[in-house]
């Protein structure tokens, strides 16, 4: 088999940051992912996968245990997206259909990230092998997680949760000197502004007035 030590390997420096190959090809590919959902295709979700295949094994390759666990668990909740997108509502263009979240759904996905932040982040302190800063990486990693889970099920608190990770991620990067890893999270921030507008236009001309059905609760994505 092929080594893959080489996605460990520098790519090069920009403003004086070491890139690494698995960094920038993960990178582009998840900038790639978020505009293709910004679309609403399907093909978001290959994207994802991708991108945390290419950490897995960079992660592995550098036998970081920590890096490999968190990236199978993106790797997992992208499989089940996929197959919510694949069987959910569509538009009568056949995109998937979005909506905003009840009162519930909302409720639901910030006690999740608060939960989900406070759990994370004790594991992070007790075993400190497995993130160098363990609260704000704790915060981007359930909000990534749960910025995923609402895109799953076709909701446009999607972005909102994506721009909660940014707002902590694109100072956390600048602070501690990775101006690289700022830039692309500004980026993320720029196509996050530009997907919600869409997504929230999108949901007012399919769907103005309507609440969510019981297959939408089921599948949700519609």
């Amino acid at each position: 088999m092929m080594s893959l030590d080489w996605l460990g390997a520098e790519a090069g420096q920009i403003f004086g940051q070491h890139i690494l190959w698995s960094d920038a090809i993960g990178n582009t590919i998840g900038l790639l992912a978020l505009a293709l959902g910004s679309r609403r295709s399907l093909w978001t979700w290959p994207a994802q996968l991708a991108s945390g295949v290419v950490l897995v094994a960079a992660y592995a390759s550098a036998h970081l245990s920590g890096g490999v666990g968190k990236q199978l668990l993106v790797i997992g909740v992208a499989a089940w997206g996929w197959r919510q997108w694949r069987r959910g509502r569509r538009d009568e263009g056949g995109a998937v259909a979005v909506r905003f979240a009840t009162g519930r759904e909302r409720a639901a996905l910030l006690t999740g990230l608060a939960i989900g932040t406070l759990a994370v982040g004790a594991l992070f302190t007790a075993v400190p092998e497995l993130s160098w800063n363990p609260w704000p990486d704790a915060y981007i990693f359930v909000g990534t997680l749960a910025a995923m889970v609402a895109q799953a099920r076709g909701l446009i608190e999607f972005w909102f949760a994506w721009m909660l990770v940014d707002v902590v991620g694109v100072p956390l990067a600048f602070s501690s000197g990775l101006a690289f890893s700022g830039l692309v999270y500004v980026i993320y921030f720029a196509l996050v502004l530009w997907g919600a507008r869409d997504w929230w236009l999108r949901s007012r001309t399919e769907n103005p007035r309507s609440a969510p059905t019981p297959a939408m609760e089921g599948v949700s994505v519609s």
